[in-house]
């Protein structure tokens, strides 16, 4: 698809988001049955659901603009969902270490989509579509909650895995 303008260009980075999105939903069970804390599982149960909300949502933006918005392929968040089975293979299963690490990961995530969302917002007001940019706007509140939830449980988590690794250099040390 060759971009020309403005509208064009936030219909691209929208198929982006929406393959993005349709991602994370296949990503994060795993991520969820590898974490430990109740409280990280329970935050990433959480934003599958919002997840699957949100494809929808885009779904209803891609309606109102009268645009597809799936075919195409977000290798940006491909990339950044490696993180997650990645430290999961690095870490011990039932540590604290991993779900840090799951933390990390999902954040990443986050934070990819709250620069994605707040693009297409900053496109779609500027065309005047408020009603697209409220829907999304919508989205990127979701997704700076879920980041500032997933800040305030790895100040938690993160203490955890340190006393675990204090833990276990005393038993090496013994």
């Amino acid at each position: 698809m060759s971009v020309g303008n403005i509208e064009e260009l936030m219909v691209s980075e929208l198929k982006d988001l929406y393959s993005a999105e349709k991602q994370i939903t296949k990503a994060l069970p795993k991520l969820i049955k590898a974490a430990t804390s109740s409280e990280l599982k329970q935050a990433l149960q959480s934003h599958l659901e919002e997840t699957e909300e949100q494809v929808q949502r885009l779904e209803q933006v891609g309606e109102i603009l009268g645009k597809r918005l799936s075919g195409k392929k977000c290798e940006g968040m491909e990339g950044v969902l490696k993180e997650g089975p990645e430290v999961v293979e690095e870490t011990g299963k039932g540590t604290a270490v991993r779900d840090a690490g799951i933390i990390t990961a999902a954040q990443r995530v986050e934070h990819y989509e709250i620069a994605g969302y707040g693009g297409v917002i900053a496109y779609a007001k500027l065309l005047g579509m408020n009603d697209v940019a409220s829907l999304l706007g919508e989205t990127l509140a979701e997704e700076k909650a879920a980041d500032q939830k997933l800040t305030k449980i790895a100040s938690t988590v993160n203490r955890q895995a340190q006393s675990e690794a204090s833990a276990e250099e005393e038993e090496e040390a013994a």
